[in-house]
């Protein structure tokens, strides 16, 4: 059996997103599971919207979700005189022609069938003409697309799929520029790359049959195809960015695990039996193309929320204290006054969705602001100052530790016959800022002695 070779072939015109991303991660699994090699090609013939930034956002966001590959990136645009010799080879087969129609004949030729209530198309006036071609027109490069018959073919998802050859035209391969068009250029490219199974989205459905008719004029093996159900909003209509569909990039940048969102996307129309949860070790092993699902899948924020918080719950505790770091540093909050980063995200990795949520908590051990006078008033009654000065009174030679001062404020309380959080709320405003945190013992102990000390000099007189 041959190697499985499988490709992802984004066009650089716009940032890595969760569909292109998913098919990736499909391809790419597919390789791994099997053995084979992954290539990454990059489809840039889109000379207007191509953008080098579009290309480096691609790799960076495959290289963050650990998607690598094996061969390439390949660049369309480096390749145009073998796209131009392989156009040559089928006119000379007599399986292509060049076409000298204007755009002014051809936008006539299709006002006049809409207006006989026929499919626009183009009609074959040069397919097998014997004029002298206009010396001012550059042609294009036509198939002779079979006039009969059907295309038939066996998708790995969808499962046969056959389109009548009447329902196409001749279609371009080469345009005026020299630039080939999307249908043509794959071709080429898959065939000299030995791609074996073309995993994509299924938007390319309708390609297919007139990239098998390429294949066909070429002579060559078609390779298997598999076509992805694209991904929907909860509202059942097409992914956008209003559903919480960004840039592969931008979730690294707003704080997920590349591991939660490549589980995320994995389990986006693929499953293995009711396993949510699983490593990437673990989706490789267990990937196939059966269990891809022929209806769209739904992209639930809220789902991956939950799935991201299940990582960071479970991460490492050094790998979060370096990301707390980058976080905080980059928000300019000073990391000299306050605990080490990997002791504050043990303390909150159990309350953060994303790493920015956890960086969000954490700062009120570095940088806490002021309590809001409204919360104060709530939480700092006359009857727990006394007690609250007694606190910060055996704080001053206390043992800074949680057990210490847990011990001391359950003291306290039960001095003064008050219930522990007639004691904790008030003082959690003082020291935190806020009344949410976690275990107060533990953000004291981890906040430095002389702050919290000046804290409840000032705000207990």
């Amino acid at each position: 059996m041959s190697t499985i070779r499988t490709r992802f072939a984004p066009s650089p015109t716009g940032y890595l997103h969760i569909g292109g991303a998913r098919t990736a991660l499909f391809a790419w699994a597919y390789a791994r599971k099997h053995g084979g090699r992954f290539i990454l090609r990059i489809e840039d013939t889109d000379l207007e919207r191509s953008t080098q930034a579009s290309v480096q956002a691609i790799l960076d966001g495959l290289a963050w979700l650990g998607v690598d590959w094996d061969e390439g990136p390949e660049f369309q645009m480096q390749r145009l005189s073998r796209y131009h010799e392989v156009a040559e080879q089928l006119i000379r087969e007599g399986q292509a022609y060049y076409c000298y129609a204007t755009k002014d004949e051809l936008d006539r030729m299709r006002e006049q069938q809409r207006a006989r209530g026929e499919k626009p198309r183009y009609d074959g006036r040069w397919r097998d003409s014997t004029q002298t071609p206009p010396p001012d027109v550059p042609p294009v490069v036509r198939l002779k697309n079979p006039l009969g018959g059907e295309v038939v073919f066996n998708d790995l998802v969808k499962g046969p799929i056959s389109v009548a050859n009447a329902e196409m035209d001749d279609f371009i391969l080469l345009r005026a520029d020299g630039v080939p068009t999307y249908n043509f250029g794959v071709v080429v490219d898959d065939l000299d790359m030995n791609i074996t199974h073309v995993i994509r989205g299924d938007d390319h459905v309708n390609n297919t049959p007139r990239q098998i008719n390429v294949y066909r004029a070429l002579g060559a093996a078609l390779p298997q195809f598999a076509h992805v159900p694209m991904i929907l909003g909860a509202d059942g209509e097409r992914l956008s960015k209003r559903h919480g569909a960004v840039s592969v990039t931008q979730y690294r940048d707003e704080g997920y695990l590349p591991e939660a969102l490549l589980n995320y996307l994995a389990r986006l129309g693929w499953s293995h039996g009711d396993d949510e949860k699983f490593t990437v070790e673990q989706f490789i092993d267990w990937f196939d193309l059966r269990h891809i699902s022929r209806s769209p899948a739904q992209f639930n924020p809220e789902k991956l929320g939950w799935l991201n918080h299940e990582y960071i719950k479970h991460a490492d505790d050094a790998r979060l204290g370096r990301e707390l770091a980058a976080k905080l540093e980059s928000a300019a909050v000073s990391l000299a006054d306050g605990p080490l980063p990997i002791e504050a995200a043990r303390l909150f990795k159990d309350r953060a969705r994303t790493l920015a949520e956890l960086a969000d908590g954490a700062r009120l051990l570095y940088a806490p602001v002021e309590p809001a006078p409204e919360l104060l008033a709530q939480h700092l009654t006359d009857a727990v100052r006394p007690p609250l000065r007694e606190i910060a009174g055996e704080l001053v030679h206390l043992e800074w530790s949680r057990e210490a001062i847990g011990a001391l404020i359950k003291r306290t309380a039960g001095k003064h016959g008050l219930k522990l959080p007639q004691l904790m709320m008030p003082l959690r405003v003082i020291v935190a800022g806020t009344a949410q945190t976690p275990s107060l013992d533990a953000v004291i102990a981890l906040s430095p002695k002389t702050r919290v000390l000046d804290r409840l000099s000032r705000h207990l007189g």
